[in-house]
């Protein structure tokens, strides 16, 4: 344990939410350090060869308009890593940008992962961090770092309900005493809500978008539960039986619509997991409530529905889409704690 706190002294731990969609960086002493897509563009050169061309922001840019030698990758599908070589470019990338100046031992490293993990996920993670110059790896399930971040007292005895909704899948647990009691992970969160308006609109107007285009949908009239007046949005994109572009209006409650098969899939695991809550535990979520963290709890009006589902309060995180990775970072900040909840 001294050494520990020895080695803390001269360099800076990190903590890693590497999302489906976003990954965000905490650095121990400093905060939050980086936010950046989790998408990498790598070119290729006319052997075939592949380079790194950009990381994060500038990689997501190029998405649907790059030419034919330059791919643009998103190394992660529903939580977990799906192109090692590509993720662990990545990762390197992102902890080079976080190592503090003039250290000269390498930091330890807690990276936040989707509960029921596998063991061969569990070690691509842990050697994709290793080889991006980790002293330590722990992995940290991202419902229990969320409920950390949400500031929820995950080590008393009585029960803390989150419902962590990120790019790739959304984790409901239900947790005591530092450690999860009955949980659901579904592959139901942000990017399949994108997929959903973009069949949608496929569909209903013969019209093809980007992800891009429906993700900025998603945000700005995408909403689970009627408002009090009706939203609009205009939306670009290619006329499939044209095959020219155009632009059409649509309206908030189309795109509940569209995302409703999503949203009844979130409440479906919501309510499995309130199921199988104990007695004892489950009294204390009615007096508390359930906490939205993640990306998609933005998501307008699911709060009125879930409350609405449940019958029991529901508190949206303070900041939603950094609670994971602040966390991890307060996990990895108390040592005991971290031994406690990191997965072997």
């Amino acid at each position: 344990m001294w050494i520990d706190r020895m080695f803390s002294f001269f360099t800076s731990d990190i903590a890693i939410d590497l999302g489906t969609a976003n990954t965000l960086i905490y650095v121990k002493g400093e905060g939050i350090v980086a936010n950046e897509p989790s998408v990498v563009a790598v070119q290729k050169d006319t052997r075939g060869a592949k380079s790194v061309l950009a990381v994060g922001k500038a990689a997501k840019e190029m998405i649907g308009k790059a030419p034919i030698n330059i791919e643009v990758i998103r190394p992660l599908k529903d939580g977990v890593i799906a192109d090692f070589d590509v993720a662990q470019q990545m990762i390197r990338y992102f902890i080079k940008h976080a190592y503090k100046k003039g250290s000269f031992i390498k930091p330890r490293i807690a990276i936040g992962v989707p509960y029921g993990i596998t063991e061969v996920e569990k070690r691509t993670v842990k050697e994709a961090a290793a080889s991006a110059g980790a002293r330590e790896v722990f992995l940290v399930e991202q419902p229990m770092a969320a409920a950390v971040g949400a500031h929820l007292p995950v080590t008393e005895p009585t029960g803390n309900m989150i419902v962590d909704i990120g790019g790739g899948t959304t984790e409901v647990a239900v947790i005591s005493l530092a450690g999860i009691v009955c949980s659901q992970s579904v592959k139901i969160a942000g990017d399949k809500m994108d997929e959903a308006i973009t069949n949608y609109i496929k569909k209903k107007y013969n019209l093809q978008i980007g992800f891009k285009s429906a993700e900025q949908i998603k945000c700005t009239i995408g909403n689970a539960f009627p408002g009090e007046k009706k939203e609009f949005t205009e939306v670009k994109g290619l006329d499939l039986v044209a095959g020219i572009p155009k632009t059409i209006e649509m309206n908030s409650e189309e795109i509940r619509e569209s995302l409703s098969e999503c949203v009844g899939g979130i409440v479906q695991a919501v309510k499995a997991v309130l199921e199988k809550t104990p007695p004892q535990l489950a009294a204390d979520i009615v007096d508390k409530g359930i906490v939205l963290a993640g990306g998609g709890a933005l998501l307008k009006n699911l709060d009125i529905l879930l409350r609405e589902e449940t019958n029991l309060p529901v508190i949206i995180a303070e900041d939603p889409l950094k609670s994971v990775v602040v966390g991890i970072g307060r996990i990895l900040e108390d040592i005991d704690l971290l031994r406690t909840v990191s997965l072997t």
